[in-house]
């Protein structure tokens, strides 16, 4: 399944993310700070997608309420809504 997530309240602009079944295959993130996003984009490929939003729902950025490693999670939240709808 591909998605695509427009995020919000953080620098990157749009989240790229390819998965097979519950395993994310790629991310790219889009926008924002470029070592982070590729940082985090290639720790979850290959990752289960429930423990990688376990693992990265919540976290905040500075004042911010949420990161770009939580708009990742609540994309995948999302793609896993879709699917099983």
């Amino acid at each position: 399944m591909e998605y695509t997530y427009r995020t919000k309240g953080v620098c990157s602009q749009q989240m790229e993310i390819e998965t097979e079944g519950n395993i994310i295959k790629h991310v790219r993130i889009i926008g924002g700070c470029s070592g982070n996003g590729q940082g985090v984009a290639r720790l979850v490929e290959g990752m289960d997608m429930d423990t990688a939003i376990s693992k990265m729902e919540g976290i905040r950025c500075g004042y911010k309420d949420t990161s770009c490693p939580d708009q990742l999670a609540q994309a995948l939240k999302q793609m896993k809504a879709r699917a099983e709808a």
